[in-house]
């Protein structure tokens, strides 16, 4: 954005026209709001709350609620009762954007992404211009004209939000995989431990057997020595007697 005030002042005069696009487009009937808080790509032009409310993103929290009440009667199913579900989804989107402006943090957020999507937008017109310069061209770009830049500026404000929250799936994503591994590794050091256990459980229960045992097998032994060393008496020869 520029130092001095013109940028400022550029940013505003910008505000004014959307706001006065949206007051127009504010009086679409329910079925027309149904019908653009779900069109195609929804997913993500819905992730501009400014957008959803059509409302200028410098609005006050008065002009924010009177702004979702008026919205969220058009989309309400019990308004729409020839299309319940589609109304369900428009008022969900509604809702959730109204809720979203509600906590500061996330407004901010979102007013951060509006500023960039137009500081941007003022940085290409500058480089524009300074190329067309320095090959001696007019310094006019398509962007100078007040509905153009709107578009483009509308156009790249979507493009940050959308960015933003691929990045919040991938992180979401990588942690969910993460906590995940950990599981699985908690998982198995509890499967050993209980191995473990049991292995030492039943080696404990088995001990006297193994001791008996070896014991039985040491007396079959020294028995069998025993009998191998045994020694008996054996009965003098009798000779026979010699006749003369």
């Amino acid at each position: 954005m520029a130092a001095d005030g013109s940028g400022e002042e550029a940013f505003n005069t910008f505000y004014t026209e959307v706001k006065q696009i949206e007051k127009r487009d504010s009086v679409l009937t329910s079925k027309q709001q149904i019908e653009r808080l779900l069109r195609p790509g929804s997913s993500y032009f819905n992730l501009n709350p400014f957008e959803v409310l059509q409302i200028d993103p410098e609005a006050t929290d008065e002009e924010l609620k009177k702004r979702f009440r008026q919205l969220s009667i058009l989309v309400h199913p019990d308004k729409n009762q020839d299309d319940v579900d589609r109304a369900q989804l428009a008022f969900e989107a509604v809702d959730k954007a109204y809720k979203m402006l509600l906590e500061p943090d996330q407004k901010k957020k979102a007013l951060d992404v509006v500023h960039a999507g137009k500081e941007y937008v003022e940085h290409m017109m500058s480089q524009k211009k300074k190329q067309l310069k320095k090959d001696g061209k007019p310094i006019d770009v398509e962007e100078d004209d007040p509905e153009m830049f709107r578009q483009a500026v509308y156009k790249q404000t979507m493009k940050l939000f959308a960015e933003l929250e691929i990045k919040r799936k991938e992180r979401e994503a990588k942690d969910m995989h993460e906590r995940k591994r950990q599981r699985e590794e908690e998982i198995e050091t509890q499967e050993k431990a209980k191995r473990e256990r049991e292995w030492q459980k039943n080696f404990e229960e088995t001990r006297d057997g193994r001791v008996d045992s070896w014991r039985n097998f040491q007396a079959k032994g020294k028995t069998k020595k025993e009998k191998k060393n045994r020694t008996f008496l054996k009965p003098p020869k009798v000779k026979m007697e010699q006749r003369e």
